[in-house]
């Protein structure tokens, strides 16, 4: 089975997500295929026959699903379709105080596509789901001012009615305690962004050995210190980018990155662009928003 990588353009390279309304014909089909952003489908009319690797759904009229960061999937429609996608980058909606949650739907035991069930059991938290895809679609296509709040809001508020919705426990579960401890260390991450982080020094903050730091660290976030301490640089690096008068170079500085091959080679895992690429796209989106 050869599966395509899809790469996502988004309408807003500061709102990192994709919402459009799209039809097709009958008896038409696309090929196995992911992307890295979460999907959400919502059936305006006719009939989606969803395949993942272990299972498939059939979509009908006001029907809702969702597919995890890189699932494996294709469809199938045998009648005219319409429909809405929403495809956004779940790292963006999370910021210091919640991106502990962001693991619930990241690394899961399970594909996230087994929270479908939820839509199925409680037909009204779909019908609440489809109504904040429905806005959604609005708000992007009107673009009134502060319209990346609200889009922002209703992707955060479909993310927690699948988290407190979840009986069968899809979802992972964490102690509360575990993010209390860890309050000290991300605090520590915000105010020293400019620096050189150091795992040992850390250690000392959380009181934890080396070895049990760096484990309780990824259970309880869902990416290595490491990971998570280059996570914050580079957003740091995008709020930099548009709103100071700064070359690349002086950017790498000022979160602690001086390495300049280091530098992009983090912003691009994050963008699938380079630091330059995503300044300019910013600037001609917002030329064009004006």
């Amino acid at each position: 089975m050869e599966a395509t990588h899809e790469i996502v353009p988004y309408d807003n390279p500061l709102l990192s997500i994709r919402i459009f309304q799209s039809h097709r014909g009958p008896n038409t089909r696309t090929e196995w295929h992911y992307h890295k952003q979460l999907e959400l489908l919502l059936v305006l009319n006719g009939q989606l026959d969803l395949y993942m690797e272990a299972d498939m759904i059939s979509l009908v009229k006001n029907d809702v699903a969702i597919l995890g960061a890189y699932e494996l999937h294709r469809d199938y429609c045998s009648t005219a379709l319409e429909y809405i996608v929403v495809q956004f980058d779940l790292e963006h909606f999370f910021d210091q105080s919640s991106i502990s949650y962001m693991r619930y739907f990241s690394e899961t035991h399970e594909p996230l596509s087994r929270t479908n069930y939820i839509f199925k059991d409680r037909p009204h938290i779909q019908d609440e789901v489809s109504g904040c895809i429905r806005t959604m679609l609005r708000e992007a296509d009107k673009k009134e001012p502060g319209y990346e709040i609200a889009v922002s809001i209703l992707i955060k508020q479909i993310l927690l009615l699948l988290l407190r919705n979840d009986s069968r426990k899809v979802l992972s579960e964490q102690d509360p305690f575990d993010k209390i401890r860890l309050k000290p260390v991300l605090d520590y991450v915000e105010q020293h962004l400019t620096d050189r982080i150091a795992v040992e020094e850390v250690c000392q903050i959380a009181n934890m050995s080396y070895y049990y730091f760096v484990k309780f660290f990824k259970k309880s976030i869902g990416l290595s210190f490491t990971e998570y301490v280059n996570y914050r640089k580079v957003k740091r690096a995008e709020r930099l980018l548009l709103t100071k008068d700064l070359s690349i170079t002086e950017i790498g500085e000022k979160i602690g990155m001086p390495n300049m091959a280091h530098f992009y080679k983090m912003f691009k895992k994050y963008n699938d662009c380079s630091p330059k690429q995503y300044q300019k796209k910013m600037l001609q989106w917002k030329s064009h928003e004006h």
